[in-house]
């Protein structure tokens, strides 16, 4: 009987517990120690992006960009329906409605025609998702929010060192959020960052993630205390997760090598397979720079969908479907709205299927992955 191959296995860094070991022997535990500064500043120089607060979810990142936004009741922000539900709460929690809009099924990421379609004057904000870590088209996105005057937030949950020409994601919006989930590329078990591009932002935001008070200025020595500022919560990361996550920052393009590996080999041994049966694959444009997050085949319909899973486990394979869009959820019907309905989202949704991808999985078996989709008739 061979071993399962699981769909997704958490990267493990060499340094990860003898950081550990730093941060215990160490009188420094909470958030905002020297594994935080640390880890910060490589995300920084990875992303471009002039200043990175890591959180303890790419979700509590999300919630800082909304309240960062001053959302409120009666505003709107537009975002994909295929997303995860984060981005939508974010929105939801400070009083907005979330206006589901649909994709590009060549991509899974936002159809901007649809974005530019759905401004009204009660539109203060998109919200972005890299989908697979394949860039959105931001020039689209950047050029709609500019002439409406309306904030770009890119959910780079899967883009991290994604690029799109020289343009690195997470810098085009005026905030981004990052995702450091055991199921990303790049981890700390649970983390995630908010990304600050406009500077304006930057002093607000320190305090909105130190439960509302200017307790970082008092720590850099601008104020004599510390006190109640505004709104906010306790959203630092632990400096026992910085301390994982500095060391998996510190091998990132070895990560990022072994998953382009897995991806590349899932591209060049699935292409004839998926052109017999006139399936789709997901497609490497030459002209972005992905993130090999994920790698996807897209079925005739639903029933491919669950006979090639369910093929798959048989064999011991773990593949999995993604998200069921945001506007057909129950929360979505209640809390949000569309401008009609949103068929590409629901046909990619219920027709994808996703082949486990990470670092650490061998050419053995990848080759066996490969060999069991082959093998599905």
């Amino acid at each position: 009987m061979l071993d399962e191959i699981v769909f997704s296995r958490p990267y493990r860094s060499s340094d990860e517990l003898a950081n550990l070991d730093a941060v215990l022997r160490s009188d420094h535990s909470h958030g905002d120690g020297p594994f935080t500064a640390s880890a910060s500043a490589r995300l920084t120089d990875l992303t471009g992006a002039p200043h990175a607060l890591l959180t303890t979810s790419c979700t509590h990142a999300l919630d800082m960009a909304s309240i960062l936004l001053d959302l409120g009741p009666g505003d709107e922000v537009i975002l994909p329906s295929f997303t995860f539900s984060s981005a939508a709460t974010a929105v939801v929690l400070r009083g907005a409605t979330p206006v589901f809009v649909d994709i590009d099924e060549s991509t899974g990421n936002i159809d901007p025609e649809q974005v530019a379609e759905a401004i009204t004057p009660r539109t203060r904000a998109v919200t972005v998702m890299h989908y697979g870590g394949v860039p959105v088209d931001l020039d689209a996105m950047i050029r709609i929010t500019t002439d409406a005057g309306i904030a770009l937030v890119e959910d780079n949950a899967h883009g991290l060192g994604g690029r799109d020409g020289s343009r690195m994601l997470g810098t085009a919006g005026v905030l981004a959020t990052q995702s450091f989930h055991d199921t990303k590329n790049v981890h700390c078990g649970e983390g995630g960052a908010l990304l600050i591009n406009d500077d304006s932002l930057l002093e607000r935001a320190e305090i909105v993630r130190e439960k509302g008070t200017n307790r970082a200025r008092f720590l850099r020595g601008a104020v004599d205390k510390y006190t109640w500022q505004d709104v906010g919560s306790s959203y630092l990361l632990s400096e026992l997760n910085a301390a994982v996550l500095d060391s998996q920052l510190a091998e990132f393009e070895t990560i990022q090598a072994a998953r382009h590996r897995v991806w590349d080999a899932y591209a060049d041994g699935l292409a004839e397979w998926a052109d017999d049966r006139d399936l789709r694959l997901m497609s490497d444009d030459p002209t972005l720079q992905h993130t090999a997050h994920l790698f996807y085949v897209v079925m005739q319909d639903h029933d491919g969908q669950t006979a090639l899973i369910d093929h798959l486990r048989g064999l011991g394979i773990r593949a999995a479907f993604h998200y069921v869009p945001l506007d057909s959820s129950p929360a979505g019907q209640r809390f949000g709205r569309t401008l009609r309905p949103l068929e590409r989202s629901a046909a990619f949704s219920s027709r994808l299927v996703r082949l486990p991808l990470w670092a650490g999985l061998s050419d053995a078996q990848t080759e066996r992955v490969v060999e069991a989709v082959r093998s599905f008739r």
